[in-house]
């Protein structure tokens, strides 16, 4: 029986017509499963019904073994083959989408290391023997320490700031880019003729420790009665007259609010007429949240062994600091190559506010006030710049709450200002900023 079947359905397929049926068509177009189950279905019923329905069984097309299209097309699919795809355009189109990273800064030179260590050994050779209390000068003084890469913007208020001044309490000395293009100061200006022997810095690089130290160093050697070395920038200016900044910080014994009751009883003792304690006001911070990313800058052990995460520090660039302070600076080899090395991670990398915290906290901590006597405004701040006052911004009321600190009777400077800022400023000089 079943061997009649066979040969009427090979009979049937012979004759059946080429083209597919509608029920065929139907099937070809459903998913797997009801594909499935309707071949099942009709090949069980291919022994139980006539021709008619044999012919119907007929319709089988190998080609719905194959997944429909729609799978291809499928949401999950489609994404996953998108996002494979996207990878190699991404990495091609990156450099142009996301904001370069600014290349690490090229060493310093090996030149400018021999000449600064020169200049170093100089400064740390004459100076041991020498104190304030030996000094030939009996006035100690200030050395005000210029840092610029630009025009010295604000030179007419500093002009006003020193004219009122005693002569022999106070020196200039201006390290200035040789790269920049500066007007040199007209022999009316008491910049005139204070420039130093200055190198090529960059922002945000060790250069600016150079820097800095080459001032210190040259101001060492100039005159022994310099006690007192005041970091400034261009963009710093004075909240006070000379005569209120030279008191504050060589001669009152109550300035400083953070003193100690032992420590007010030591700054009454004297010598010769003049104090014989003193602190350095320099800003070191042990509680900065980015403090990790910025030791790891050079890399995870970069510093080690010499300056250990729990020792590093951070600070404002801008200080005053001691004649003994000043000389540590100088004689300092071991932090200084750590320092140095340039930082892979330059979004994190600003070595001029490690540097000088870190040595002074490690050296001698009880030596410092802790906080600077430079306002800086650090709301709004943008690429490590801090905020920018413009003209409209100049009153008496801002001088007045920049003076205001919670560590110190004032705060001695401020900054940033943009150049232009120097006419509103000008007009308030005499009757307000230097009427103290």
């Amino acid at each position: 029986m079943s061997k009649i079947i066979s040969t009427s359905v090979a009979t049937q397929l012979q004759h059946s017509p080429k083209t597919s049926s509608s029920s065929s068509t139907t099937a070809s177009c459903r998913s797997p499963s009801s594909y499935s189950s309707f071949h099942i279905s009709s090949s069980s019923n291919s022994f139980n019904n006539n021709n008619n329905n044999v012919n119907n069984n007929n319709s089988f097309n190998w080609f719905n073994l194959i997944p429909p299209y729609s799978i291809f097309f499928s949401t999950p699919f489609v994404l996953t083959f998108s996002l494979l795809l996207s990878l190699p355009i991404l990495f091609l189109l990156a450099p142009q989408i996301l904001p370069a990273r600014d290349p690490p800064d090229p060493p310093i030179p090996i030149l400018d290391e021999l000449d600064d260590l020169s200049l170093f050994r100089h400064a740390a050779s004459m100076s041991t023997a020498t104190s304030h209390l030996s000094s030939t000068h009996p006035k100690l003084k200030i050395a005000f320490l210029f840092l610029t890469n630009t025009e010295l913007h604000f030179s007419p208020l500093w002009d006003k700031f020193f004219r009122k001044a005693n002569r022999n309490s106070y020196n200039i000395y201006i390290h200035a880019d040789p790269t920049a293009n500066i007007t040199m100061p007209q022999p009316a200006s008491v910049f005139y003729h204070h420039f130093i022997n200055s190198k090529r810095t960059y922002r945000a690089s060790p250069t600016l420790i150079s820097a800095t130290r080459r001032l210190l160093a040259t101001a060492l050697i100039d005159d022994p009665a310099n006690m007192f070395f005041a970091l400034l920038s261009q963009y710093c200016i004075p909240l006070h007259s000379f005569r209120y900044v030279y008191h504050s910080i060589v001669e009152s014994r109550s300035f400083d609010l953070t003193a100690t009751e032992s420590e007010s009883d030591a700054a009454e003792s004297t010598q010769l007429g003049f104090r014989v304690r003193y602190k350095s006001f320099i800003e070191i911070n042990s509680k900065e949240p980015r403090l990790w990313k910025r030791y790891t800058a050079r890399g995870r052990y970069a510093m080690l062994p010499e300056v250990p995460f729990e020792k590093f520090r951070v600070g404002s660039q801008f200080f005053v600091v001691t004649r003994k302070h000043a000389l540590t600076v100088v004689k300092d080899r071991s932090l200084w190559k750590k320092f140095k090395i340039p930082c892979y991670r330059t979004d994190e990398c600003y070595p001029e506010e490690h540097y000088f915290p870190t040595l002074l906290s490690m050296q001698d901590p009880n030596g410092c006030t802790h906080y600077t006597l430079t306002r800086v405004n650090w709301t709004g701040t943008r690429n490590g710049h801090p905020y920018t006052y413009r003209p409209f911004e100049i009153s008496v009321d801002l001088v007045s709450k920049l003076r205001q600190s919670n560590y110190s009777a004032s705060y001695l400077f401020a900054r940033k200002f943009t150049p232009d800022c120097l006419k509103p400023l000008m007009s308030i000089a005499d009757s307000f900023i230097f009427r103290d």
